[in-house]
Formats: structure tokens, C-alpha cells, sequence
């Protein structure tokens, strides 16, 4: 079981209702020049700036000065079948405590196998998988010294499966006691392209475990199908159903995620301020 490191437990928690944006290299300019109260903190991947000096990595211990850093990784390949990256590890822990970071969270999934598959890919629904990613989990938390949060992934085919996606969630939170990172908009798709109900998807999980939140936005194809693009607005549906979700388990850190396509900086504050609004509101509406 993981224990505290003292230098990871000087970070200090992001506030409930705190609102956040992924912090891409192609918004730096913006994320330095927005002023205070547009958002609460940034979110970065570590593995992209791990090593980075000179006027870039300047620039980002610039805005770490002015806003928590959260760090949300890509690369540890939870539910792989390879040995955890030790190097890696070693690297995101000097990352987090470099930057004092209060929540790390990482993928529900797969993304290697012989080499990196540059892809997120969903893992079956079964008890050995269960029982396998758990166990990475727990070792991750274990050399990190800190409580993770893993994210609930969009996936387009099933694979084995003897229990739900609900059920696989749950029991891995539970064997592997570490948080989750719930992603509003990829229930959306998945509850959409895999018919259930998104709604009764989030009343499944236990709220204790929730520790942040993620909104953003997807493709509709011709066909039906959605695809998890980070390339979009947040859709109207998307809004409702977090809307809806901080209603009922009270309001979390949440982070707007985009990813491409990036429109006029303006375009993110309106949506930022759509975030803020609903973790307001609901938040407030679940302790009345």
C-alpha cells in the first residue's frame, strides 16, 4: 500500500469548484498573458516537458510561479503487459516535486506493447485485468509516494469483457485504493457510441473517489459514431450532463481540454467561464 513522501505532501490540494486548462505549447503566449481569474490552474502532460530548458521550459516555470501545475501523464502504459518504465518514474517524480504538483493522474488503459503505440487503448473488462492494473497501479503509487488518478478512456470496440465498463472501473479503484479522474465528455461518447446511460454511468461510481473532472470536446460522424477529438467546443450535452454530475457528488477540480483546432484565446475564456459557472451553481445546489 502507498504511504505519503514528504515531498510530495507539501503540495497543497486544488480548491473543489477550481477551474483549469491544458496548458499546450500553442497557448503559451495567451496562458501568459490572460490575466488573473481566468483560470485556477494548468494541467500539463510531464513526459512533454521533462528535460525542457531554455526560453520554453523559462516560460513554463513562469506560469508555475503564477498557477498550480497539475500533471495528467500519458506514457506508463497502466494496464500494459511490459515492465513499468522505472526511468520514466524516477523522471515524473523529480517533475512533481519540482513543481509542487497537487494531483497526477494517468490513463485507464494500455499504450504499449513491444514499443509505444502512440494510442490510448481500452483494456478488456475482466477480472484478470482488473487484478493486473491494479497491482501497476498500486506500484506506480508506491514509487511516487502519492495517491494517483487514473481517467475513465473513450474506446470504439469492445474487447473481452465479463463484467461492464461501470464494473471494471469500480474494481479497479477499489483493489488498486487510488482516485479517478472522471472525463464527462468520454462517458458522453462512450454512453452514445456502446448505448448506456451516462447519466446512471456517474451515479455508479463512488464520489469519493472522484478528484477532478475533465470536459471537452468531439466529433459527430456522418455514421453516428463519436470521436474523442479535444479538437471542439464542449457540446451542450456535455455541459448538461456535468451540470448534472456536480449536482449530485458536489463540485471538483475541473479542466477544459483542447488539444487541436485551437480558436482565438477569447473562444477558451467564454468556455472557462461556462466551466466556472456550472461548478458554481451545481456545486452549490448539492449541499442545499
Amino acid at each position: 500500500m502507498w504511504c505519503s513522501n514528504p515531498a510530495t505532501a507539501m503540495s497543497q490540494p486544488l480548491p473543489r469548484a477550481a477551474v483549469g486548462l491544458g496548458l499546450r505549447r500553442a497557448l503559451m503566449d495567451d496562458l501568459l498573458a490572460a490575466p488573473r481569474g481566468d483560470f485556477d490552474f494548468l494541467e500539463c502532460a510531464p513526459e512533454n516537458w521533462i528535460h525542457v530548458g531554455g526560453p520554453l521550459g523559462a516560460r513554463l516555470e513562469a506560469l508555475a510561479e503564477r498557477h498550480p501545475i497539475a500533471c495528467h501523464g500519458l506514457s506508463l502504459s497502466l494496464g500494459g503487459t511490459a515492465a513499468l518504465d522505472a526511468v520514466l518514474l524516477a523522471h515524473v517524480a523529480t517533475f512533481l516535486q519540482r513543481f509542487h504538483v497537487p494531483l497526477y493522474s494517468e490513463h485507464l488503459s494500455f499504450c504499449s506493447d513491444d514499443g509505444h503505440l502512440h494510442d490510448l487503448l481500452p483494456l478488456p473488462f475482466t477480472g484478470e485485468a482488473v487484478r493486473h492494473t491494479a497491482a501497476r497501479i498500486a506500484q506506480v503509487q508506491d514509487i511516487l509516494g502519492r495517491r494517483i488518478a487514473v481517467e475513465n478512456v473513450s474506446y470504439y470496440l469492445c474487447r473481452e469483457q465479463d463484467m461492464d465498463e461501470l464494473a471494471f472501473t469500480r474494481a479497479v479503484l477499489a483493489e488498486a485504493d487510488c482516485d479517478l479522474l472522471l472525463d464527462i465528455n468520454n462517458v458522453y461518447v462512450n454512453a452514445c457510441n456502446h448505448g448506456y446511460d451516462a447519466d446512471a454511468f456517474i451515479a455508479g461510481l463512488p464520489a469519493e473517489r472522484i478528484a477532478c473532472l475533465h470536459v471537452a470536446g468531439h466529433q459527430d460522424t456522418a455514421s453516428g459514431l463519436k470521436i474523442d477529438t479535444h479538437g471542439a467546443p464542449v457540446d451542450d450535452r456535455v455541459w448538461a450532463l456535468l451540470a448534472r454530475t456536480c449536482a449530485r457528488i458536489g463540485a471538483r477540480p475541473a479542466l477544459l481540454e483542447r488539444d487541436c483546432n485551437f480558436p482565438p484565446y477569447a473562444d477558451l475564456r467564454d468556455e472557462l467561464r461556462t466551466l466556472r459557472h456550472v461548478l458554481q451553481e451545481t456545486g452549490e445546489l448539492s449541499h442545499a
